[in-house]
């Protein structure tokens, strides 16, 4: 859709902190952070936090951690509701004097009791409306030891309805809808009061979100015409699903987002990933935030349920590693070496990163291969000692070790063609000399480019291995 000339565009991400940032939460946020910027309109945080039992500080603080990682910085916020409870308040008072609201004293039990009974008849298990004024209608007593909530006076007739930006036309009847509780018997404000009148009061025009929330938008939108407020235009993304198409769950890895910075993901490959779990641009797959925001548009948005597929996760997390600098990676890399117990500063990391990123796909394998360099020496095992350290092996590695030693600079191009030269010297095939070195010099069979891993290992520690290897044949 095309940006109204005389509207600022102001979208809203709105969690509650009753634990981390989860992937679903932080895809929701990419597409209205996302929709803000493309529009030149603003982005805002909100915490929703009325749920006082459940909401914590350090949710909150994990909240805003993986919005910083994912780089999807507000531009206003975050607010928190519960410094908001007067203006809240003001608006139940307000709605209570226009007749928009209503004193409810029945009782948690009397209330389940009417859902039973309405059970039991076949219709919609809901509150049956006592305490609702209405012209002609006597109120029972008001009990004196029971402390009301406020209800909203939902419309009873005709049908509540919007063109929603990702399903389209949606239409629920009024008769379905019960009269909201927006205020607790003590006091507190409810999540969908709340969410009206911070949407109202923040004049946020577009609303994107899980279509988990489906079901309260007709309340939302009824709240809001009672206000006199402008309706938002809404949006509901469908669910993302595991690999095996159930509800993603933490046993598909749907964790905090901050895991997955523990677990070696570079943040910009995170978006570009959630971006493409339940929107395209035609066939493309890797894109910059850049050309996300450029591109973003709710009319590419999919109607179905996005599966979360960890081996492509991998496989972009891969791209944007192979294109990151050296330097960059080092910086990353660096920590996770050290929580390996190795030295970072052992060995040029930079020139490792340079190594290694072709076939990475997490920074944590980057630092677990860097430990090649980094990490203590552990000699071959004696199966492959007695496989590939061979007498005719060791002959060989003797006469390289001693041209090596007399090389008159160490550089992977110099250790390259002597590697040739002693093959051509004695008849051989890449493996027959390739292997025997790494296993004498690395205690591996594999390793990467071999004149590479000798060059960074460098000339005193490769000829000081290779001489205990020849000492102990």
């Amino acid at each position: 859709m095309s940006s109204s000339t005389s509207q600022t565009i102001r979208t809203r991400f709105a969690p509650s902190p009753t634990g981390y940032l989860h992937l679903g939460g932080a895809r929701t946020a990419l597409f209205s952070w996302a929709f803000a910027r493309h529009h030149n309109g603003v982005f805002v945080l909100r915490i929703e936090d009325t749920d006082i039992e459940r909401s914590t500080p350090e949710a909150v603080q994990a909240i805003l951690n993986g919005m910083d990682w994912l780089g999807m910085q507000p531009d206003e916020g975050p607010f928190y509701q519960m410094e908001r409870v007067e203006l809240y308040r003001d608006v139940i008072e307000r709605m209570l004097n226009e007749g928009h609201a209503y004193y409810c004293y029945s009782s948690p039990e009397e209330v389940n009791a009417m859902r039973e009974k309405a059970r039991l008849a076949g219709l919609k298990p809901r509150y049956d409306g006592t305490w609702r004024p209405e012209p002609g209608k006597t109120l029972p007593p008001v009990p004196q030891d029971r402390k009301p909530v406020v209800r909203f006076k939902t419309p009873q007739d005709g049908a509540t309805s919007w063109n929603d930006l990702v399903k389209g036309p949606i239409s629920i009847d009024n008769s379905e809808l019960d009269d909201l509780v927006i205020a607790r018997a003590d006091g507190t404000p409810t999540y969908n009061f709340c969410v009206v009148v911070d949407d109202w009061d923040m004049q946020i025009t577009h609303v994107i979100r899980g279509d988990d929330h489906i079901n309260n938008t007709p309340r939302q939108i009824n709240i809001l015409r009672a206000l006199g407020g402008t309706l938002p235009q809404y949006g509901h993304v469908p669910m993302i699903l595991g690999p095996d198409g159930e509800k993603l769950s933490k046993r598909h890895g749907a964790v905090s987002v901050m895991q997955y910075d523990d677990d070696g993901y570079l943040p910009e490959a995170m978006v570009n990933y959630l971006a493409r779990l339940g929107w395209s641009h035609g066939n493309d797959e890797v894109f910059s935030r850049e050309q996300f925001i450029e591109w973003f548009d709710t009319r590419n948005l999919s109607k179905s349920a996005a599966q979360w597929d960890p081996k492509k996760l991998n496989w972009v997390n891969a791209h944007y590693i192979r294109e990151s600098s050296n330097q960059r990676l080092a910086e990353k890399v660096a920590p996770r070496i050290v929580k390996l117990d190795g030295n970072p500063e052992a060995v040029d990391l930079e020139a490792v990163m340079g190594l290694l990123k072709e076939r990475a796909e997490t920074l944590n394998q980057l630092a677990e291969e860097a430990m090649l360099f980094c990490g203590p020496y552990i000699p071959a095992d004696a199966e492959l000692k007695q496989e590939h350290l061979t007498p005719e092996a060791l002959t060989v590695l003797a006469d390289f070790a001693g041209q090596a030693a007399t090389l008159p600079e160490w550089t992977t191009p110099a250790l390259s063609d002597l590697i040739k030269t002693v093959l051509k010297q004695h008849n051989l095939k890449m493996p027959k000399l390739g292997i025997p070195l790494r296993v004498a010099v690395t205690g591996r069979k594999q390793t990467p480019a071999v004149d590479a891993v000798l060059s960074l290992l460098g000339r005193e520690t490769v000829l000081k291995r290779l001489a205990a290897t020849l000492e102990n044949r």
